[in-house]
């Protein structure tokens, strides 16, 4: 018994001075700190519309609140994101992290962008995730001007996501991402309301994966980035600093 009590005492030196033991005794204490999530939701989106992206979060042990958009998102983007710092305040004093993270479909990864570069969050923000965001715009918010019916038939939000308009030319100028927040940026290819689907996507650094250039027989449409398994498994990747790899038979 006490040979055995010598060899472990020398194989425990003999582990120290080479270094192995390290990363046992850091497995076996380890906690894995996480951000709190806020799911910015899109346009025209109840936060119990985004519920099931949240669950799965919850699932993963995450905590997660949803920023459901002041009038579903029908007004101003730079007025919708001011309530948006408001509740990252709240979320970082009430969980004590130092910063969030943020997913945001559609127009909610407008609204994070507005949020980051122009209302402080860059300091406050470690992760924008955006799913389906029309970044540089969607010829959908043209449609209604291309009809004959006014520009998007007054609602501002949608005068200003249409291609070219003078609030994504602002929110786009000088670099897409605001350092050191990193930006991870989903779509699809079925997209039926951002076109081109390119625009969902960022330069400078950004992280930008098409959901059919891995898996390209996954059918997912706009709504479905906020519902879909294989989108949630790269959402996971990114919020794990991972490179986003789909599971492509995920439910």
């Amino acid at each position: 018994m006490r040979r055995h009590r010598r060899t472990l005492i020398v194989l425990a030196l003999v582990f120290a001075l080479l270094g192995i033991g390290a990363p046992f005794a850091a497995t076996a204490g380890a906690t894995t700190t996480k951000d709190p999530v806020i799911i910015v939701a899109g346009t025209f989106s109840p936060a119990i519309a985004n519920e099931p992206l949240a669950a799965r979060l919850r699932n993963d042990g995450y905590k997660v609140w949803i920023y459901e958009l002041p009038g579903l998102g029908l007004g101003d983007i730079g007025q919708t994101s001011r309530p948006l710092a408001t509740l990252v305040d709240q979320v970082r004093a009430q969980t004590g992290s130092a910063k969030v993270d943020l997913i945001g479909h559609s127009q909610g990864g407008l609204v994070a962008r507005y949020y980051v570069k122009y209302l402080g969050g860059s300091a406050k923000v470690d992760r924008v995730i955006s799913l389906g965001a029309p970044h540089y715009g969607t010829y959908v918010a043209n449609i209604a001007d291309f009809l004959g019916l006014g520009s998007c038939i007054g609602i501002v939000a949608c005068e200003q996501m249409a291609i070219g308009s003078a609030f994504l030319n602002d929110l786009n100028a000088g670099p897409d991402v605001i350092a050191p927040v990193k930006y991870t940026n989903i779509y699809t290819a079925q997209d039926e309301l951002v076109r081109p689907v390119t625009n969902a996507t960022l330069r400078d650094g950004a992280e930008n994966v098409k959901v059919q250039d891995q898996c390209w027989l996954r059918v997912v449409g706009h709504l479905g980035l906020i519902l879909d398994g294989t989108v949630y498994d790269g959402v996971r990747d990114a919020l794990r600093n991972e490179p986003v790899r789909f599971n492509c038979w995920a439910l």
